[in-house]
Protein backbone atom coordinates (compact mmCIF):
# COMPACT_ATOMS: atom_id res chain seq x y z
CA UNK A 1 0.00 0.00 0.00
CA UNK A 2 2.79 2.43 0.94
CA UNK A 3 4.56 1.75 -2.38
CA UNK A 4 1.37 2.71 -4.25
CA UNK A 5 1.08 5.97 -2.34
CA UNK A 6 4.72 6.82 -3.05
CA UNK A 7 4.29 5.88 -6.72
CA UNK A 8 1.09 7.93 -7.02
CA UNK A 9 2.82 10.92 -5.40
CA UNK A 10 5.77 10.63 -7.80
CA UNK A 11 3.44 10.43 -10.81
CA UNK A 12 1.49 13.46 -9.58
CA UNK A 13 4.65 15.51 -9.01
CA UNK A 14 6.10 14.49 -12.36
CA UNK A 15 2.81 15.40 -14.04
CA UNK A 16 2.80 18.83 -12.38
CA UNK A 17 6.42 19.44 -13.43
CA UNK A 18 5.57 18.38 -16.99
CA UNK A 19 2.52 20.69 -17.04
CA UNK A 20 4.64 23.61 -15.83
CA UNK A 21 7.27 22.89 -18.47
CA UNK A 22 4.53 22.77 -21.10
CA UNK A 23 3.08 26.20 -20.17
CA UNK A 24 2.46 28.25 -23.27
CA UNK A 25 3.79 31.76 -23.86
CA UNK A 26 0.60 33.47 -22.68
CA UNK A 27 0.69 31.57 -19.40
CA UNK A 28 4.35 32.52 -18.89
CA UNK A 29 3.54 36.21 -19.39
CA UNK A 30 0.62 35.96 -16.94
CA UNK A 31 2.88 34.17 -14.46
CA UNK A 32 5.43 36.99 -14.78
CA UNK A 33 2.79 39.64 -14.08
CA UNK A 34 1.17 37.70 -11.22
CA UNK A 35 4.59 37.15 -9.61
CA UNK A 36 5.46 40.85 -10.01
CA UNK A 37 2.16 41.88 -8.44
CA UNK A 38 2.64 39.46 -5.54
CA UNK A 39 6.18 40.72 -4.87
CA UNK A 40 7.57 37.30 -5.84
CA UNK A 41 10.87 38.43 -7.34
CA UNK A 42 12.16 34.89 -7.85
CA UNK A 43 8.96 33.83 -9.60
CA UNK A 44 9.05 36.85 -11.91
CA UNK A 45 12.76 36.37 -12.65
CA UNK A 46 12.22 32.69 -13.48
CA UNK A 47 9.97 33.61 -16.42
CA UNK A 48 12.73 35.68 -18.06
CA UNK A 49 15.46 34.26 -20.27
CA UNK A 50 18.95 34.65 -18.86
CA UNK A 51 19.76 37.13 -21.68
CA UNK A 52 16.48 39.08 -21.46
CA UNK A 53 16.22 42.60 -22.88
CA UNK A 54 14.08 45.05 -20.86
CA UNK A 55 12.96 48.53 -21.91
CA UNK A 56 11.14 50.56 -19.25
CA UNK A 57 10.34 54.15 -18.38
CA UNK A 58 13.08 54.71 -15.80
CA UNK A 59 16.78 55.39 -16.24
CA UNK A 60 18.83 53.92 -17.81
CA UNK A 61 15.74 52.77 -19.82
CA UNK A 62 17.34 49.58 -21.16
CA UNK A 63 18.78 46.47 -19.49
CA UNK A 64 20.05 43.42 -21.30
CA UNK A 65 22.08 40.28 -20.87
CA UNK A 66 22.79 38.09 -17.91
CA UNK A 67 21.59 39.75 -14.71
CA UNK A 68 19.40 42.26 -16.56
CA UNK A 69 16.29 41.45 -14.52
CA UNK A 70 18.12 42.00 -11.23
CA UNK A 71 19.65 45.27 -12.43
CA UNK A 72 16.23 46.48 -13.64
CA UNK A 73 14.68 45.55 -10.29
CA UNK A 74 17.39 47.43 -8.38
CA UNK A 75 16.95 50.50 -10.59
CA UNK A 76 13.16 50.30 -10.16
CA UNK A 77 13.61 50.25 -6.39
CA UNK A 78 15.91 53.30 -6.46
CA UNK A 79 13.56 55.15 -8.81
CA UNK A 80 10.44 54.39 -6.78
CA UNK A 81 12.09 55.39 -3.49
CA UNK A 82 13.30 58.71 -4.95
CA UNK A 83 9.90 59.45 -6.53
CA UNK A 84 7.82 58.43 -3.51
CA UNK A 85 6.23 55.53 -5.42
CA UNK A 86 4.84 52.51 -3.57
CA UNK A 87 2.22 49.76 -3.84
CA UNK A 88 2.79 49.17 -7.57
CA UNK A 89 0.36 46.81 -9.26
CA UNK A 90 0.05 46.01 -12.97
CA UNK A 91 -3.59 45.42 -13.94
CA UNK A 92 -3.90 43.44 -17.15
CA UNK A 93 -6.53 44.33 -19.73
CA UNK A 94 -7.23 42.90 -23.14
CA UNK A 95 -4.75 41.13 -25.34
CA UNK A 96 -4.04 43.58 -28.16
CA UNK A 97 -2.05 41.14 -30.28
CA UNK A 98 -0.82 37.59 -29.98
CA UNK A 99 1.38 35.83 -32.53
CA UNK A 100 2.55 32.38 -31.48
CA UNK A 101 4.85 30.31 -33.64
CA UNK A 102 6.47 26.98 -32.95
CA UNK A 103 9.55 28.49 -31.22
CA UNK A 104 8.78 32.18 -30.73
CA UNK A 105 5.89 34.39 -29.68
CA UNK A 106 4.89 38.06 -29.60
CA UNK A 107 2.25 39.26 -27.13
CA UNK A 108 0.95 42.79 -26.55
CA UNK A 109 -1.32 43.49 -23.57
CA UNK A 110 -3.19 46.60 -22.53
CA UNK A 111 -2.31 47.42 -18.94
CA UNK A 112 -2.95 49.93 -16.20
CA UNK A 113 -0.10 50.48 -13.77
CA UNK A 114 -1.64 51.47 -10.44
CA UNK A 115 0.48 52.90 -7.62
CA UNK A 116 0.69 55.43 -4.82
CA UNK A 117 2.89 58.46 -5.27
CA UNK A 118 3.49 60.31 -2.03
CA UNK A 119 0.19 58.85 -0.79
CA UNK A 120 -1.86 59.83 -3.87
CA UNK A 121 -3.50 57.04 -5.88
CA UNK A 122 -2.16 57.15 -9.43
CA UNK A 123 -2.62 55.16 -12.63
CA UNK A 124 -0.94 54.92 -16.00
CA UNK A 125 -2.85 53.13 -18.79
CA UNK A 126 -0.46 51.67 -21.32
CA UNK A 127 0.84 48.51 -22.92
CA UNK A 128 3.32 45.77 -22.24
CA UNK A 129 4.93 43.98 -25.15
CA UNK A 130 6.61 40.60 -24.77
CA UNK A 131 8.78 38.51 -27.08
CA UNK A 132 9.24 34.90 -26.01
CA UNK A 133 11.20 31.94 -27.23
CA UNK A 134 10.88 28.23 -26.62
CA UNK A 135 14.00 26.52 -25.31
CA UNK A 136 14.95 23.34 -23.51
CA UNK A 137 13.50 24.77 -20.27
CA UNK A 138 10.18 25.83 -21.84
CA UNK A 139 8.91 29.24 -22.87
CA UNK A 140 10.86 32.21 -21.50
CA UNK A 141 10.47 35.93 -21.99
CA UNK A 142 13.38 37.06 -24.17
CA UNK A 143 12.36 40.73 -24.22
CA UNK A 144 9.70 42.94 -22.70
CA UNK A 145 8.81 46.59 -22.65
CA UNK A 146 6.39 48.80 -20.77
CA UNK A 147 4.99 51.85 -22.58
CA UNK A 148 2.65 54.39 -21.04
CA UNK A 149 2.27 58.11 -20.40
CA UNK A 150 3.31 59.41 -16.99
CA UNK A 151 0.89 58.42 -14.25
CA UNK A 152 -1.96 60.70 -13.28
CA UNK A 153 -4.16 60.89 -10.19
CA UNK A 154 -7.06 58.43 -10.11
CA UNK A 155 -10.47 59.99 -10.57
Amino acid sequence: MMNRIVLATCVLLAGNAFAQAQSGPTEVVMQFLASFNAGDVDGAAATNAIDVVIVDELPPYQWQGEGAFGRWLADLGKHDEAAGVSNGHMAVGKTVREEIGPNSAYIVLSTVYQFLQNGTAMEAPGHMTFALRLGADGWRISAWTYSAPAGSPVG
